[in-house]
């Protein structure tokens, strides 16, 4: 093992959302961890309805600007087409990446990542360039017109620029963690619990042991931290992770809108970080890849016993029933909703919902054991956008685990996944990654704003 030199007979996950079940799941595979008892603890019985993993879609693309994560999706892709895709799991409907501006000065992020993104799926995947009816497999959309013909099921305006990948698609995100789970549970060396930590007791170079809620208390040779937004509970990230809250708006639809735009490329707007992801059971999504909202709690500092520190947490359905998006975040979905299906502009929400990322300041996950604690391993800072990789994340975890380098990308992997030099002069990170929205948002400021009153669907 990188930090200690030996195999731990024991090794303790906590968490099974993404990082933390593909972890158990490589591990489980491994030889060279037969001999160690593995496992998980779960914070609600799985899957966590909570969770930013469970939900209805999540896009599955290799459209980086960031050649690295681009690679890293053509080893998950084939699996997404395979088993993991099976029973509708998967849907390769492709993805319609956007620009509302032809004015790059005004759009300067924007247009580089769909420059980047276009650059890379072409040279690195070798994709043909050209219009789908003729073979072509990436599809550039240089005036509204094009926009406007990939995107004409849906009747409004979509964007003035840009680009279809046919091969992107995407997933049921649920479905495709009970996949998972099955996968794990088939091969019988991981055990399940259902129970929250309540802290973590750390000692001079390492975790001593994981106290659950209750007292109860659980020691282990390697303590493996994937509790994603909810990190902060649990080690001091201030400067390096934060949790941010981002916005889903459900609708429901008639059996006709789900013939017309059940076929549909995803949509995703680089100018704003709004996107709909095309309907499956007569439901449609809108959400918006954003900055997301902050939520201050002042907490017992996770490490240091009688200090109190104030980070980022997530508040969700799970801890009020009644807690829906923000207003500004409900006008945002319900704009670009009217803007790109005019037909369902005042449709009313079935329902929304706050899903909160672990944000890193540049979108790099953090992967890797904790420079204190040398039997503490984190992997956290999905930053929105790991659930693709599910299908095979959990082999380049527990490479970085065992401090093996496989190959060239995984070099550049652990360069970009390991922990910081230094922390960010503030405590909360907003990332300087691509997003949409406004940076700086507070939950509780922006709740505070009234309520949007919203009749449910009927239909």
């Amino acid at each position: 093992m990188a930090a200690t030199g030996t195999i731990p007979s024991s090794i303790l996950i906590v968490g099974s959302g993404v990082f933390g079940l593909s972890t158990a799941y490589a591990l489980a595979q491994r030889d060279a961890f037969k001999n160690s008892t593995i496992t998980l603890l779960e914070r609600l019985d799985f899957p966590a309805p909570d969770a930013a993993s469970i939900d209805s879609s999540r896009i599955i693309r290799p459209d980086y600007a960031d050649p690295a994560y681009a690679a890293l999706m053509s080893e998950a892709h084939p699996h997404w087409r395979g088993g993991f895709g099976a029973e509708e799991r998967y849907t390769e409907a492709g993805l319609c990446l956007v620009q509302d501006s032809t004015d790059d000065s005004v759009d300067d992020a924007a247009h580089y990542y769909l420059v980047k993104a276009l650059e890379n799926v072409k040279s690195r995947l070798g994709l043909k360039v050209g219009r789908r009816d003729e073979g072509g497999q990436v599809e550039p959309m240089e005036t509204p017109e094009d926009v406007a013909r990939v995107t004409a099921s849906m009747g409004g305006d979509c964007g003035r620029r840009g680009y279809v990948n046919w091969t992107s698609g995407w997933a049921d995100a649920e479905a495709g963690m009970r996949y998972m789970r099955q996968l794990v549970d088939g091969i019988g060396r991981v055990k399940f619990r259902t129970a929250e930590v309540a802290r973590l007791h750390y000692g001079t170079d390492r975790v001593e042991d994981v106290e659950l809620v209750g007292g109860e208390r659980l020691s282990s040779d390697l303590v493996v931290l994937a509790t994603g937004a909810w990190m902060p509970k649990l080690v001091d990230l201030r400067g390096i992770a934060s949790a941010t809250g981002q916005v889903l708006a459900y609708i429901d639809i008639t059996q006709e809108e789900q013939d017309r735009l059940g076929g549909n490329p995803t949509l995703l707007c680089e100018t704003n970080g709004m996107f709909i992801i095309p309907p499956r059971n007569r439901v449609l999504k809108v959400a918006r890849h954003g900055y997301g909202y902050a939520n201050p709690t002042t907490i017992p500092h996770p490490e240091r016993p009688g200090e109190t520190i104030t980070v980022s947490l997530p508040r969700t359905k799970h801890d009020d029933p009644n807690l829906n998006i923000a207003p500004e975040g409900d006008q945002a979905c319900r704009e670009y909703l009217a803007k790109c299906i005019p037909s369902l502009a005042t449709r009313p929400w079935t329902h929304t919902r706050i899903c909160w990322y672990s944000d890193t300041p540049t979108g790099d996950w953090l992967i890797s054991y904790h420079p204190t604690y040398r039997n503490l391993f984190v992997a956290t800072g999905g930053s929105g956008h790991a659930y693709k990789f599910l299908p095979v994340i959990g082999e380049r975890i527990v490479d970085v685990m065992t401090g093996e380098e496989r190959d060239e990308l995984g070099a550049e992997l652990v360069k970009k996944w390991k922990w910081p030099a230094q922390r960010k002069e503030e405590d909360h990170v907003w990332t300087d990654d691509w997003r949409g929205g406004v940076k700086g948002m507070i939950l509780d400021e922006e709740l505070a704003k009234g309520e949007i009153g919203a009749l449910r669907s009927r239909l």
